[in-house]
């Protein structure tokens, strides 16, 4: 099935195409779409994850996938949370990079014993008119005091898998498409594309 990914994070696209073997996954450009701001209004990994996968479905007409995802930590209520991506930017618009943004977090962290955090993805997937499914997972770990590897992109150098010993950077990139929240989120909608796809 070909499927348009309504993100423009190369990022999410690398790690996504891997996860849904048997399925072209297209950037919008690759449709001749060129809106790349979508603003995310909601209130939780859903209703973000929803209104991007819409607003490229309403565009283009094809099955379109969208991915919400970032990092909860137990300590700070939550936060990051869906604000990952913007997290410590003063006008909620411009981004610090990801190691400026790791090092707030742990700055923020400094003196707190409950390092409990957990990576969350929110997939919604658009297949026509009011017609969609969506999956939600979580990979919980703990906030590290330092970063470590160099694997990976955004948080992933300062969430320790306690199971494994490592962060999520210091791992081989199958062994995180396995045991991610994003690698589990695809894990069970390819389940489900594989039910909806004779309907498409």
């Amino acid at each position: 099935m070909e499927i348009v990914i309504a993100t423009w994070n190369a990022h999410k696209v690398d790690e996504l195409r891997p996860l849904f073997p048997g399925h072209r996954l297209l950037l919008p450009t690759e449709v001749g779409l060129s809106v790349s701001d979508i603003e995310e209004t909601g209130s939780t990994y859903f209703e973000n994850a929803f209104i991007k996968a819409e607003t490229v479905y309403k565009l283009c007409g094809r099955p379109t996938l969208a991915d919400d995802s970032g990092l909860s930590v137990t300590a700070l209520h939550g936060a990051p949370g869906i604000k990952s991506a913007r997290y410590g930017s003063a006008d909620g618009t411009t981004k610090l990079d990801a190691p400026a943004r790791n090092a707030l977090l742990l700055e923020h962290m400094k003196g707190q014993t409950d390092r409990r955090c957990a990576f969350v993805c929110c997939l919604v997937f658009i297949y026509g008119d009011s017609r969609f499914v969506s999956v939600q997972e979580t990979c919980p770990g703990l906030l590290t005091e330092s970063p470590r590897g160099l694997g990976g992109f955004g948080y992933d150098p300062v969430v320790l898998l306690p199971e494994l010993g490592k962060t999520v950077a210091e791992l081989a990139p199958e062994e995180k498409n396995r045991i991610s929240h994003r690698g589990r989120a695809a894990s069970r909608m390819n389940r489900m594309l594989s039910i909806l796809e004779p309907d498409t």
